[in-house]
């Protein structure tokens, strides 16, 4: 019988300082949400608004340096290749393409031979693109934005 009371007895104390000490929890984690809630609102307060473009950037946002220019007015058009950027190539046996994306992200896709305002693209290599002028001047672009004008190639 003893046994029995004294096993009863360490029941109820374990549950009595079990509750204890959960009660006690409680409190330590509504303080620490509260904490919580005030550093947040407080980091809230203190945030600057970031631009969702880079202001450094531009007007077209590209990574074109100075000597990427256009030089003549005629280059300036819409449809100059100092408006596009070269993203893609494939090359094949029979045919070959290139694709050219603006900054609007229009894509504009180009085989050999087609014209790109007033260019036309007559070969490409395995990281650039090859266009003639009229005045029998090359334009090579490649993957980096960089575009060389060239008397042959």
């Amino acid at each position: 019988m003893i046994f029995f009371k004294v096993t009863k007895l360490l029941i109820i104390s374990f549950l009595l300082i079990a509750i204890n000490a959960n009660a006690d929890n409680h409190d330590k984690k509504k303080k620490l949400v509260d904490q919580v809630k005030a550093i947040n609102e407080n980091i809230e307060e203190d945030e600057d608004e970031v631009p969702l473009n880079d202001p450094f950037a531009g007007n077209e946002g590209s990574s074109s340096t100075a000597s990427n220019l256009p030089v003549d007015e005629e280059d300036q058009g819409a449809m100059s290749l100092y408006n596009f950027k070269l993203v893609g190539l494939i090359s094949g046996k029979d045919h070959s393409y290139i694709t050219l994306v603006n900054s609007a992200g229009e894509i504009q896709t180009l085989t050999i031979g087609q014209d790109l305002g007033k260019i036309k693209l007559i070969d490409l290599r395995l990281t650039e693109a090859i266009f003639k002028k009229d005045d029998e001047k090359y334009l090579i672009i490649n993957f980096n934005n960089q575009i060389k004008e060239t008397d042959d190639y």
